[in-house]
C-alpha cells in the first residue's frame, strides 16, 4: 500500500499543487471583487434580463432586484471558476484508474504487481480524499484571508463558510465517485472524462431551464447542483442534511459499484 501511495503521490504531487494555489488566488480574488461587482447588479438586470434567471439557476434562489451581502457571499461559493477548478482536478484524477493505465498502455504492469485489484482501488481512494481535502482547504484559507480586507458586512461567518465547505464536499465526493465509476466501466480515459463532463454540463443546463420549464422542474432532482445551495445553506445558517444525505448516498453507491467493477472486470492493454 505505501509503494501505491508513493507512486500516486508522485504522479499527481505538482497538478494538485497548481490546484490548490490556483483555487486559493481565485478564492482571495472573488471574496474582495463580488461584492463591489455585485453592487451593481440591479443595472445588469436592467441591461441583459437574461443573467438573473443565470444567476437563480447559481444560487438556488431568486435574488429579487438587488443582491445583498449574504446572497453575494453564496454567489462566490457557486462561481464557475470556482467549480471549474474543483472538477477539473476529479476528471484529472479520478480517471487515472484503469482508464488512464490502459490509455499508457501500463495496466498491465501495475496489476501483475504483489498487489490486489482492492488496495489499488483504496489507495487511489486514498489519494482523492487527500488531494481533495488539500484543494478545498486551500480554497477555504484563500476565503478567510481575502475576507480581512472587506467591510465587516460582506463578510460570511466562519461557521456559515464551514457548513457551505460540507455541502461543496458532498458534492466533491459524488462527483468524484461517478468518475471512478465511468473509469472503471471504460478503457479511454477521454471517453470517461467526456461523460463525466457532459453529465455535469447537463446539470447545470437542467438546473438553468428549471427557472423556465414546468418539464425541467419535475426532472431537477436528476441534477446534481439541485443538492447544493449555498445561499440556502448561508440564510438559514444550518447543513441541508437532506442534500447532504443524497450525495453521499450517490457517492457511496457509485463509489461502490466502481470497486465492483474494477475488481471484477478484464483488463488487458494488448
Amino acid at each position: 500500500m505505501r509503494g501505491l501511495l508513493s507512486k500516486i503521490l508522485t504522479e499527481v504531487f505538482w497538478p494538485v499543487i497548481w490546484f490548490c494555489l490556483g483555487l486559493c488566488l481565485i478564492m482571495g480574488l472573488l471574496t474582495a471583487l463580488l461584492p463591489k461587482v455585485l453592487g451593481n447588479i440591479h443595472e445588469v438586470f436592467d441591461n441583459m434580463p437574461m443573467v438573473k434567471p443565470l444567476i437563480t439557476a447559481l444560487l438556488g434562489v431568486d435574488p429579487g432586484n438587488q443582491i445583498s451581502s449574504q446572497l453575494s457571499q453564496a454567489f462566490l461559493w457557486t462561481h464557475p471558476t470556482l467549480l471549474t477548478l474543483l472538477w477539473a482536478h476529479e476528471l484529472m484524477y479520478c480517471s487515472r484508474m484503469p482508464a488512464g493505465e490502459i490509455d499508457r498502455g501500463t495496466a498491465d504492469f501495475l496489476l501483475c504487481q504483489p498487489v490486489t485489484r482492492t488496495q489499488i482501488f483504496l489507495a487511489e481512494t486514498i489519494g482523492w480524499l487527500l488531494s481533495g481535502v488539500l484543494i478545498l482547504g486551500s480554497g477555504c484559507v484563500g476565503h478567510l484571508i481575502a475576507s480581512g480586507f472587506v467591510h465587516a458586512e460582506m463578510r460570511l461567518p466562519f461557521v456559515s463558510a464551514l457548513l457551505v465547505l460540507g455541502n461543496l464536499g458532498a458534492v466533491y465526493l459524488a462527483v468524484g465517485s461517478l468518475a471512478f465509476l465511468l473509469s472503471a466501466c471504460s478503457d479511454r480515459r477521454g471517453r470517461a472524462v467526456g461523460i463525466v463532463f457532459a453529465i455535469l454540463l447537463l446539470s447545470f443546463l437542467l438546473n438553468f431551464l428549471a427557472q423556465f420549464q414546468d418539464w425541467a422542474k419535475t426532472i431537477s432532482w436528476l441534477s446534481i447542483m439541485e443538492y447544493y445551495r449555498p445561499a440556502i445553506v448561508i440564510q438559514n445558517n444550518q447543513f441541508p442534511r437532506e442534500d447532504g444525505l443524497t450525495l453521499l448516498s450517490l457517492a457511496a453507491i457509485w463509489w461502490t459499484a466502481a470497486l465492483i467493477v474494477f475488481h471484477r472486470r478484464s483488463i488487458c492493454t494488448v
